[in-house]
């Protein structure tokens, strides 16, 4: 029996067995699986209809795709979050997920104890992305060619973020989970909690994920940091 406040998820997968695995996986947590798709117009209908707090998407179905799928459900529902799981990490997958909207990416092959800490850290606002992939994404944004000079960095987006806020920005930005932060700046997991979403706010961005991203591109990840 789950718990009153369980996280509640949809899964959207179009072989049944897969999403036979995820549902056990998931209620072996106690996580409310309280719906399923096959397809993505089938999980923006579930969604709108269940209002989950997670949905687990598959990128390649048959008619419409998870991409965009999870593009309209962020449009439409931005308070339930997309965990993006699929056999396919290609750049092209893994850009246009988070592009999309997606608040985190795994592959297929990751172990049920990090599928349930993904949706259960997604579930609580964080955003995850498989440690194979998080180098690309970040790659994406270093400049193009070795040979060219690397441009001046533009901090002026982040003019608004205290000193200790843009300590845990620059350490998000090299790859650290919130507790990794915590342990390297000796305070509690809630305290970067509230820094990271207070700079969040302040930078206009949906999730650590998008925060990272705009460090990498700015050229403020790339900087020698002194942490206060």
């Amino acid at each position: 029996m789950n718990e009153p406040n369980a996280v509640r998820v949809v899964l959207c997968d179009d072989h049944p067995a897969m999403r036979a695995a995820f549902r056990m996986i998931l209620e072996s947590a106690d996580i409310d699986v309280v719906g399923e798709a096959g397809d993505g117009n089938a999980a923006v209908a579930t969604v709108l209809a269940e209002r989950p707090d997670v949905v687990l998407m598959d990128v390649r179905m048959p008619g419409r795709d998870g991409i965009s799928a999870t593009a309209e459900i962020a449009a439409t529902l931005p308070e339930c979050r997309v965990l993006v799981l699929t056999t396919f990490d290609d750049d092209d997958v893994l850009h246009g997920s988070l592009g999309a909207g997606a608040a985190g990416f795994l592959v297929k092959n990751s172990s049920p104890e990090q599928i349930i800490d993904a949706v259960r850290r997604i579930a609580a606002g964080d955003a995850v992305l498989d440690r194979s992939v998080a180098s690309r994404v970040f790659a994406r944004f270093a400049t193009p060619s070795s040979s060219r000079a690397v441009p001046a960095p533009d901090l002026s987006t982040l003019r608004r973020l205290t000193e200790r806020e843009l300590d845990v920005l620059w350490l998000l930005a090299q790859g650290m989970t919130n507790q990794e932060v915590a342990d390297r700046l000796a305070v509690g997991e809630a305290t970067i909690k509230t820094h990271v979403s207070r700079l969040l706010t302040k930078l206009a961005v949906r999730d650590r994920v998008q925060a990272v991203i705009h460090a990498h591109s700015i050229g403020f990840a790339q900087l020698d940091r002194p942490l206060g």
